[in-house]
């Protein structure tokens, strides 16, 4: 069987027990026909809403204008939806009504031929009205029916072609490719909520240099973070940047990325949004005196981003992460002349895989030299083998130096910061050790 659930089987089974039609659809068709993993299995069917719920234990109506019920089986939600035809689409999103309709209809009624595919489980069968199953051979996204016509209907179409085709390593039918270009200009129609999702898939898939490189060949990075276009063509110093441009750098950071780390070790989508934007700041910051010079820029590239993000609404958390990783990542230039404590803060920081990640990348997209990154690992090594020298609890609180005779204030983090300091570097072992380093600096 190409699709195996038991529960989803059960839906169409009492479903066709009823006298009714149903198949899976869309999504869950063509990831099983790739032999990929597929989410979830939405269902199609010509029962109605009214005579669905009555056929099983649990259901939520939703959606009611179109016709679904999510019914409720094994703990999980399969979305059950009438065979549909759409009206015309008022908002370049919704249509003004639907219909009921046959299979057929709702076949190309649907945005692209690999996603408008259906699968008879009972009898094992892929039901293809538009010619989706030659195109997934072929390896091509086609818009069913007139491209112009399906994207006028919902502007994203536009971002989900560029998506199928980029996650999935495939070419764009040509006349489809040219309705995708000439209305680019129209993707401001569409929600900056719905265009970062579909952003966010791009970069955070299995394939993120292909992604960003249609995006960047189709117009639509213009479109969507125009500060991306500025990098193009911005010079790096070529002892350091054989390579070439920033863009040219950053664009062969994201291919080593996709080709090279493996996805176990990836937290794809914050180093993707990383390496797109961490040197985003150089085009602000050139300079060109002995040679060319960025200064400053992983600050300015950081704030830059952080606008960026935000504008795009990306969450807090990712927008923290990502501005962390720009911001930091020019700092493996000094670990060889940290001071022990220092280098010790840096290596155990939260996330730090991922600043492991965007430096070997920045190294290998550019001059090559690895010094850095082995001594961080060989270091990180060394100190995790004596944890209590590399994460020592804390050896005196505020209260301690209240007790010594210290006002609380300002200077309080400073001392216990100097405190941590101590016992990293091995100086101090015990309470009364800290104190009397405290006592030495912060005294007279």
């Amino acid at each position: 069987m190409l699709i195996s659930d038991e529960h989803a089987l059960s839906i169409v089974q009492t479903l066709s027990e009823h006298g009714f039609v149903s198949f899976y659809a869309g999504g869950c068709v063509r990831d099983a026909l790739l032999g990929r993993d597929y989410d979830d299995i939405d269902i199609a069917t010509d029962a109605r809403p009214g005579e669905i719920i009555p056929l099983f234990n649990r259901t939520v109506q939703v959606g009611a204008h179109f016709g679904v019920v999510k019914v409720i089986m094994g703990g999980k939600e399969y979305d059950v939806a009438a065979f549909r035809s759409d009206g015309e689409y008022i908002d370049g999103r919704h249509p003004e009504k639907v219909t009921y309709s046959s299979p057929e209809e709702d076949a190309q009624r649907r945005d692209i031929t690999i996603n408008g595919m259906f699968y008879d489980p009972v009898n094992d069968k892929v039901v293809d009205f538009v010619g989706g199953r030659e195109d997934l051979k072929k390896g091509i996204v086609r818009s069913i029916g007139d491209p112009e016509k399906r994207i006028g209907e919902d502007r994203l179409r536009m971002l989900r072609i560029i998506r199928f085709a980029g996650t999935l390593g495939f070419d764009i039918d040509p006349e489809t490719y040219r309705v995708v270009q000439d209305m680019k200009g129209e993707i401001t129609d569409v929600s900056v909520e719905r265009i970062t999702e579909e952003f966010s898939r791009m970069l955070g898939g299995d394939r993120p240099a292909d992604c960003v490189e249609l995006l960047l060949g189709s117009g639509f990075m213009t479109e969507i973070v125009p500060e991306v276009m500025e990098m193009k063509g911005v010079e790096q110093p070529p002892q350091f940047h054989p390579e070439g441009d920033v863009l040219e750098h950053t664009l062969l950071m994201l291919r080593l990325f996709q080709e090279e780390i493996p996805n176990r070790f990836r937290s794809s989508l914050i180093i993707s949004l990383a390496v797109l934007f961490h040197d985003i700041g150089k085009p602000l910051t050139f300079t060109r005196t002995d040679r060319i010079r960025f200064s400053g820029h992983c600050v300015k590239g950081s704030r830059l981003a952080r606008g960026i993000m935000k504008r795009l609404r990306f969450s807090n958390h990712i927008i923290e992460q990502v501005c962390d990783l720009i911001l930091q990542h020019m700092k493996f230039m000094e670990v060889e002349n940290m001071r022990e404590s220092t280098l010790k803060r840096f290596l155990r920081q939260d996330h730090f895989d991922d600043h492991l990640i965007l430096h070997w990348l920045d190294c290998m997209g550019s001059h090559r030299d690895m010094t850095a990154y082995n001594f961080c690992v060989e270091k990180r090594d060394i100190f995790r083998q004596e944890e209590r020298t590399f994460r020592p609890p804390p050896l005196i609180s505020g209260h301690d130096l209240i007790n010594e005779g210290y006002t609380p204030g300002s200077l309080f983090k400073e001392m216990l910061e100097y405190a941590e300091d101590c016992q990293l570097e091995g100086k101090a072992g015990t309470k009364e050790e800290v104190l009397e380093y405290i006592r030495e600096r912060f005294s007279g």
